[in-house]
């Protein structure tokens, strides 16, 4: 069992001393050019890495490799990257145990050059070390001298060392010595145009070199998690993990040798690797060596070998992460066909979807018990690299949508989080590819995958989706598109179960209403046959949205289908059976039937609004039955359902305001709408509210813009009407508070008058305006104080007569008997 603590940290400063006491007699053996003591002090350094007091980590410090680490963050990818490099680069400075022997490799090179001793007389000394684990370091140090001399052929030497290397079967001590071995050699393969190239066969002996050792240190690695009592397996898979850079060096320098090329790679290389990862069984060491595999050999090779690479996947154990190493492969390959045009045509030749999606389905199939968050990140990885090589194979889309379904199939909604997270990305890659919902659309399985959406992020999906419309400003211009669209974000137009209303955040329910509205403005079609489709399928679905939800949807629908109705405008004609027709009577007919919905809603007012808007369209069609029966519903409205007094004063202004722009209506319908409106003014609540909308009503008598509508003398009745009313206004103020009453209200009517009096209606003359101008001047001298907003309204009211009366002209001789 290895020890921990204190313990541990004293034994390994014993090693290092060790190491460096040593370290400096060898030192003096080498200035001295004794080899003898050289290599007796040097088997004594050595010795300290016979250890089984530490951990790997501490192993690590002790050799040095980890001496490094410990100064870095173990956790950082970048520090790792470059400790790693300086040892693959052989820059060990800073490496002290390693380092000591490089200073014993240019001993021995120089007491062979100077014939002191033979290469061979010197390899076979150090075999006589008395400890099998120094020997073999002395062995590798003294062979890496024997191969630089070339008196024997580096095949044979690197042969020769990987065999005796077998000698140390501890895991850790094992796999350093490999690692050296491994460092030492990488610069003396006998690889095509290297200095060390032998006989034809020459790149795969440098082949077989470093498969073997690579075999052997990964069984070592492997090696590692069977040893110790069972509770300490997971510190011993960390251990073996700060380890894995050691056997993932003989991949890199695999992938360095200039004689691998794609046959080779193809028929010897990529087989022999993918054997010993797959028979190795071991959970970690698979995960790692598959990455490896992707990251060091070249992008090219995994395309043309993609059968086979992919074929090594459903042999791995099922607690591997398959998803990350295969979307990495797939992120490698989407780069790839995205760096040149001139590679696509691969691709399609490999049929690299084809092959993928098979490893995929393989992989889901093999692995019963993998999350469903990473069978659909493998989905996700999938799509990314289909809308990247073959953006406009949208069959291949589907494919990849329809593959998530089928996984989905037969489960309830989405409760993982990083499941849904994905499915998200899986909705949103096509979006943002091509920029346009309308290809969304084409794709049949896009709305089963967001039917597997919680109602949540359903909802997000869906304003996800609005979003890139309006971004995009794409026009949605057929029903069979609108009919899709809708179904997608079905989530937004209709009301969640009525026991989660409570979890409804106001401002966000808002939010997502005003987005459904602004993206109706958005379905356009100028044939209006398409268009009143686009309408019956919008209403269609915002019907079933419910009370919280109309008055948001419908206005846009009502807006939309009354520019359609401007667009017929002079159009007639009867709808016959069950035939859509595009005529204004026909979508007058579909809007008081959308209308009528919103009177299951609190809000009449709204409903008002838009039977108002509706008439008004229907007056410039020339259809006065229509204005009349949408004023008859916005009468009805207004007597049965707006029963505040605020809300009151504003109907009845509407109802004022657009029926004085109506020029359909014959005499008789007029009469009775005029009739209507003034009569509901004079029964406001308030004296002043009432007031104001008979004074209001004035103007429905008097049209300038319409011939025969000039009334004068109903004009003044209005006029006098409001006077008394204001009258009482006045009194009864004077009463209740003793104070200043709404002399405003003699002011305001006073500019009507003038008004009046401009547009030349006969029964406003110069003697009423006087008369009436004495009064206020009367009522304004009895209060007992002032009202400021009033003397400033009444000054400005006597101005504008006397700018009148100087202006001259024939307005100013009318205004000229007037005394101010």
């Amino acid at each position: 069992m290895l020890p921990h603590g204190d313990d541990e940290e004293k034994w390994l400063a014993e090693g290092i001393a060790g190491i460096q006491h040593n370290a400096f007699y060898m030192h003096r053996a080498l200035d001295s050019n004794d080899l003898k003591d050289a290599l007796r002090y040097s088997v004594q350094m050595l010795s300290e890495l016979r250890t089984s007091l530490l951990s790997p980590h501490k192993y690590y410090e002790l050799c040095e490799l980890g001496y490094l680490f410990d100064l870095a963050c173990s956790e950082c990818c970048l520090c790792r990257s470059w400790i790693l490099m300086c040892f693959f680069s052989g820059d060990w400075e800073d490496m002290r145990a390693f380092d000591e022997l490089r200073k014993m490799e240019m001993f021995f090179r120089e007491e062979t050059a100077r014939g002191t001793i033979s290469v061979i007389e010197l390899y076979e000394l150090v075999q006589h070390a008395g400890n099998i684990l120094p020997r073999l370091y002395l062995l590798c140090t003294v062979g890496s001298v024997y191969i630089k001399s070339k008196e024997a052929p580096a095949k044979d030497v690197l042969k020769d060392l990987v065999e005796m290397c077998r000698g140390i079967q501890h895991p850790v001590r094992g796999l350093f010595l490999r690692s050296y071995l491994c460092q030492i050699s990488r610069d003396k393969l006998p690889d095509i145009g290297s200095e060390y190239e032998g006989d034809a066969d020459t790149v795969s002996h440098a082949i077989e070199f470093v498969i073997q050792n690579f075999t052997e240190m990964n069984k070592l690695w492997v090696r590692m998690q069977h040893q110790g009592p069972t509770r300490e397996k997971d510190k011993r898979e960390k251990e073996r993990s700060q380890l894995r850079d050691l056997v993932g060096k003989n991949l890199h320098v695999l992938s360095q040798i200039e004689g691998v090329d794609l046959d080779i790679y193809k028929e010897t290389v990529l087989p022999r690797v993918l054997e010993q990862v797959v028979n190795c069984k071991d959970e970690l060491a698979q995960h790692y060596l598959m990455d490896c595999i992707i990251q060091v050999f070249p992008d090219e090779y995994h395309l043309q070998t993609l059968e086979t690479l992919l074929g090594a996947f459903p042999q791995l154990q099922p607690t591997v992460d398959i998803k990350t190493v295969l979307s990495q492969l797939m992120d490698r390959l989407s780069i790839y066909a995205a760096s040149s045009i001139e590679v696509l045509p691969e691709f399609l030749q490999v049929e690299a979807f084809s092959k993928l999606s098979n490893a995929i389905g393989k992989v889901i199939e093999a692995q019963v018990d993998m999350p469903v968050v990473g069978a659909i990140t493998l989905y996700v990885s999938l799509l990314t690299f289909t809308l990247r090589v073959h953006p406009d194979r949208l069959d291949y889309v589907d494919q990849v949508l329809g593959a998530c379904v089928k996984k989905l199939s037969g489960r309830a909604k989405l409760e993982d989080s990083r499941a849904t997270k994905q499915i998200v990305a899986l909705l949103s890659a096509p979006l943002e590819k091509y920029n346009d919902i309308v290809t969304a659309l084409k794709l049949p399985n896009y709305p089963r995958v967001m039917d597997h959406l919680d109602n949540g992020t359903n909802k997000v999906m869906a304003v996800v989706i609005i979003q890139s419309i309006m971004k995009n400003t794409t026009c949605i211009s057929t029903a069979d598109k609108v009919e899709a669209l809708f179904e997608l974000i079905k989530g937004l137009i209709r009301d969640v179960d009525e026991t989660q209303d409570d979890e409804i955040d106001e401002e966000d329910f808002k939010e997502e209403q005003n987005s459904v509205a602004r993206l109706i403005h958005m379905l356009h079609n100028d044939d209006p046959e398409e268009m009143l489709k686009i309408i019956c399928t919008v209403r269609k679905h915002i019907i079933l949205g419910g009370p919280k939800r109309l008055p948001f949807t419908v206005p846009p629908l009502v807006f939309s289908a009354l520019k359609l109705v401007r667009h017929l405008q002079g159009q007639d004609g009867d709808v016959i059976g069950e035939e859509i027709s595009a005529t204004p009577k026909k979508i007058f007919q579909i809007l008081h039937q959308t209308i009528e919905a919103l009177l299951s809603v609190p809000s009449p007012e709204l409903a008002l609004r838009l039977y108002l808007q509706c008439a008004e369209a229907a007056n410039d069609c020339d259809l006065e039955p229509v204005a009349y029966e949408f004023f008859t519903q916005a009468f009805i409205l207004y007597e049965e359902e707006v029963a505040d007094s605020k809300a009151q004063v504003t109907a009845i202004h509407l109802i004022i305001g657009t029926l004085q722009r109506m020029n359909v209506f014959g005499v008789e319908n007029r009469d009775t709408l005029t009739h209507k409106a003034t009569g509901y003014s004079a029964k406001l609540l308030k004296k002043p509210d009432q007031c104001r909308a008979v004074y209001a009503c004035s103007h429905l008598f008097w049209v300038d813009e319409q011939d025969g509508i000039k009334d004068g003398e109903r004009v003044l009745l209005c006029l006098k009407r409001a006077l008394r009313i204001a009258n009482a206004a006045q009194q009864m103020a004077n009463v209740t508070r003793g104070s200043s009453g709404p002399v405003v209200l003699f002011i305001e009517i006073l500019n009507k008058y003038l008004y009046f009096f401009e547009k030349g209606n006969p029964q406003v003359t110069s003697s009423v305006l006087q008369g009436l101008i004495e009064l206020i001047k009367t009522e304004m001298q009895t209060d007992g104080s002032s009202d400021p907003s009033a003397d400033a309204f009444f000054a400005s009211t006597l101005r504008y007569i006397q700018f009148q009366k100087q202006k001259g002209g024939a307005m100013g001789e009318k205004y000229d008997p007037i005394k101010i």
